[in-house]
């Protein structure tokens, strides 16, 4: 079992929970649109929902851990790679 337990389960799992529901959100103006923006801002809270969830679920899992920082890395690197995108293009 992890450390964490009743308050910051709970904490993480609304997290990972509101994560999952913005990832969805920015899905729904990328079927509307076609911008890809919007399809990665969804895939970055969608990793950010796995990585809470992860956290929540994998004892292994820690947030000392760098595999755990690598992957919001991952997620904020998509965020700043999406919004670069979006200025440099012309359309």
């Amino acid at each position: 079992m992890n450390e964490y337990t009743g308050t910051s389960l709970m904490i993480i799992g609304a997290i990972a929970a509101l994560s999952f529901v913005i990832g969805c959100f920015f899905l729904r103006f990328w079927r509307v649109t076609r911008d890809r923006f919007f399809l990665l801002f969804g895939l970055s809270f969608w990793i950010e929902a796995a990585n809470r969830v992860l956290l929540g679920a994998v004892p292994a899992w820690r947030e000392d851990t760098p595999a755990y920082y690598l992957v919001r890395l991952l997620a904020y690197g998509l965020i700043l790679y999406a919004i670069i995108d979006k200025n440099r293009r012309r359309d």
